[in-house]
């Protein structure tokens, strides 16, 4: 069990480990040749050039004002000095909303801190129960409800607390709910522009056998949208195609990379072999190989490419269909469109970067099927994973080493190695063996089929999430695999569930400080070195840059990482609130996350990261959800630890805070919560109205006609774009129908030009009069 003395060594290296990281990027952004990495998004917006210096030729690469090395740690007070509505406008409302979580964490926590510390931490000291029965213990112990007898009048202390701590936490969500739900309104009512406004997803859009989806989709919205609808684009199984582009893009780039190296020394002709990964096989001349590479990669693709414009099998069951205003868009999104709710399902189009175009490719039918396999392979990866990082738990400490390598003994029982492996080692072991865990969720996100990047992200942090409570959190404090877990739990009684795990959680507080400092101090301030970034640019930049365009595309400006970020802040969220009231000592180490974190991450958004993608802080009610579900966890293990501490009297007081709690989160999500997930009518007629009146002549159809077309179809050559547009819309010309319902289309076709005379029209002209 590691003690203070532990703890403190473990604060020293990750203090120290911080720090140094922390120089490192105070002196390594402050060099010209790395500016386009810690600076990539002033670049992006093309409000800021590479330095130039003139003088002596190390000054291109080196910064000699000396000067500017005293103010190394001015990008804190910088990074805070941005206004909110200022930082919208820079990086867009997830990324603010994201940091105001952070900020919800300071806003919970410093207070309950010092009401812990003044209230509980002096009830736990000033007993002497750890003393008397004599049982292993460490000074953090003695800070926590362990060090109180049983049947003592002292946890109504904890329980009065315990209510504090809720009403606080719920005050401050409360609050911050209603801010961001206000937030997110004025945030799209101000918004310029853009083509998800005006448009709508339509999937399962039903079979028809004389018409194409193209036509079929056109005819339905015609019909039923007949003042509103104005044009759209079919959805295209391009996969294939698209892996073609990629992979004559990557052929590109090693072709200027042969190119370079033969413009550097062309008395030698770069040669490779064309097996396994250059090994084997025979040796070619490399720049002749890739320019055969490419010629062949361009006819595929040129293939694939009418393949897929020409075949009906390519077309899938769904397009995206544009109206003339932000009001017929929200009526269709928001509406049942058939009599059979499984057919023409609408909802809102994500923004054209959101789209994940691979999934759209996905039947629908087959979306239950896919979203039940991965429900199950979810559940056997979190309970398989757990047998390895209890091996890897197990091993990371005195008892595991010694056992698994007895001769190590005499060295590791050396005081400062001793305080190392058990303040130090078990936290970065297990954050090394959870590195690979976001990449199987996002797989699992995308077998599923979600079609945008936002609910790719939504998906992977809710898995993350919950991977965490599990194996981390329940992994942790509960000894044995999680199989054990498992059967111990269904043989016990619901009531009794939170007393197992309650009784536990004292006893791992010392653990979770040395993960928190871990993975919240040292492991934030590598976040901001940047060191993967770093290296990859300059080899980029040494190896294949020749224009200024190739070393914007060398940068790596990352994106805010919402699958694996949020999941991070929530289990400190639940670990925060699960050991207020048992454990105080640990909040302080929780606040110096949160605030560190803040300062790290608004420097990161304001310089570095571009966000892929804007959903207008659509993921906050899944924050406040967790936050809540966080919430209930606490109240339950304490209560479940006090009945096992013979409180009897106060414990039956703590019942009520669940069911208050649960109340609340359904007065937030029926208060606020639509705000999130619809769009007010009166919302989208005054942003219609108001741009009505400032751009009478706005050609909106040419501004939605390739809004979402794949990007693959998409081309620099303006000729070739075009020739594929027209060829595109040549397959969608609509046809000649014996279908009758063709005459009741009342507005002109979008690719004729003219309409189809309305029921009562074509009856005049079949019947003329005299």
């Amino acid at each position: 069990m590691a003690t203070l003395g532990d703890i403190g060594l473990a604060a020293a290296i990750n203090i120290l480990s911080a720090f140094i990281f922390l120089v490192a990027f105070a002196i390594l952004r402050l060099q010209p040749f790395n500016d386009r990495v810690y600076f990539p998004k002033w670049y992006l917006k093309g409000l800021r050039s590479s330095p130039t210096h003139s003088g002596a030729f190390v000054r291109k690469f080196v910064n000699l004002d000396f000067r500017s090395y005293v103010r190394f740690l001015n990008w804190m007070p910088a990074a805070l000095k941005m206004p909110e509505p200022e930082l919208i406008d820079h990086a867009g409302l997830d990324s603010a909303v994201y940091l105001r979580i952070y900020l919800i964490g300071l806003k919970i926590f410093v207070p309950i801190t010092f009401l812990a510390w003044a209230v509980l931490v002096p009830v736990n000291w000033t007993n002497s129960t750890l003393e008397i029965s004599k049982v292993t213990y460490s000074d953090i112990d003695k800070l926590s409800i362990s060090n109180i007898p049983e049947e003592s009048q002292r946890f109504w202390a904890h329980l009065v607390v315990a209510y504090a701590f809720t009403f606080w936490t719920c005050f401050v969500l409360q609050k911050e709910y209603e801010a961001i739900a206000s937030m997110r309104l004025r945030f799209l009512a101000s918004e310029h522009r853009r083509p998800d406004q005006f448009t709508v997803l339509v999937r399962n859009v039903p079979p028809d056998p004389d018409e194409s989806v193209s036509e079929l989709v056109e005819h339905f919205f015609l019909v039923n949208h007949p003042d509103h609808y104005l044009t759209h684009q079919v959805v295209y199984n391009a996969n294939k195609l698209a892996q073609l582009v990629k992979q004559k893009k990557k052929v590109q780039n090693w072709l200027d990379y042969y190119q370079l190296k033969d413009s550097r020394n062309q008395s030698k002709k770069p040669m490779m072999k064309t097996g396994f990964l250059g090994l084997c096989g025979d040796k070619v001349d490399a720049i002749e190989y890739h320019k055969s590479e490419i010629e062949r990669l361009s006819e595929e693709i040129a293939a694939e490419r009418e393949r897929v414009t020409q075949d009906s099998k390519s077309i899938m069951p769904a397009a995206f269909v544009s109206f003339k205003t932000r009001w017929g868009a929200a009526v269709c999104a928001q509406t049942q469109q058939s009599r059979n709710p499984t057919l023409w399902l609408t909802d809102w189009a994500p923004e054209p970067r959101d789209v994940y175009w691979e999934n759209l490719a996905i039947p629908y039918v087959s979306l239950t099927v896919r979203r039940l396999i991965i429900g199950v392979a979810f559940f056997f990866l979190t309970f398989f994973f757990m047998i390895p990082i209890a091996i890897v738990q197990s091993l990371a400490s005195i008892e595991g080493i010694e056992k698994a390598a007895p001769f190590l003994k005499p060295v590791i029982e050396v005081k400062f190695i001793k305080s190392f492996i058990q303040g130090f080692l078990p936290g970065i072991a297990l954050k090394i063996f959870l590195i690979v865990l976001p990449t199987i969720l996002m797989l699992m996100s995308k077998f599923e089929g979600f079609i945008c990047l936002s609910a790719l992200e939504r998906r992977s942090a809710a898995r993350y999430y919950l991977f965490n409570f599990v194996n981390v959190f329940l992994g942790s404090v509960i000894a044995g695999s999680a199989f054990q877990q498992l059967n111990t739990f269904i043989k016990q009684s619901a009531n009794e569930i939170p007393k197992t795990i309650g009784v536990a959680i004292p006893l791992k507080a010392t653990f979770f400080i040395t993960y928190i400092m871990v993975d919240g101090w040292a492991g934030i301030a590598a976040e901001i070195l940047m060191l993967k970034p770093l290296i990859i640019y300059h080899l980029k930049n040494f190896f294949l840059v020749k224009t200024e365009k190739d070393r914007e595309e060398a940068m790596d400006p990352g994106s805010l990482g919402f699958n694996t970020g949020e999941p991070q802040i929530q289990f400190y969220f639940l670990l925060g609130l699960v050991y207020a009231a048992v454990t105080p000592a640990l909040l302080p180490f929780i606040i110096v996350f949160f605030g560190f974190a803040y300062v790290v991450f608004r420097h990161q958004i304001i310089n570095v990261y571009n966000q892929e993608y804007e959903s207008a802080a659509a993921f906050w009610p899944d924050v406040h959800g967790r936050v809540i579900t966080a919430l209930v966890i606490a109240q339950l293990l304490l209560m479940g630890l006090l009945s096992t501490k013979k409180a009897a009297q106060s414990t039956p007081f703590l019942i009520a805070l669940p069911v208050l709690t649960i109340w609340f989160h359904r007065f937030c999500k029926g208060r606020y919560e639509p705000a999130f997930v619809r769009y007010p009518l009166q919302e989208a007629m005054m942003k219609d109205t108001l741009e009505r009146a400032r751009e009478p002549n706005l050609n909106l159809k040419g501004y939605l006609q390739t809004a979402y077309m794949h990007p693959v179809f998409k081309f620099e050559d303006d000729d070739e774009e075009e020739e594929v547009n027209e060829k595109l819309e040549h397959e969608s010309v609509l046809v000649p129908t014996k279908r009758q319902s063709r005459r009741n289309t009342p507005l002109p076709s979008k690719f004729s030009g003219s309409s189809s005379p309305s029921l009562p029209e074509a009856v005049v002209q079949e019947h003329p009069q005299p």
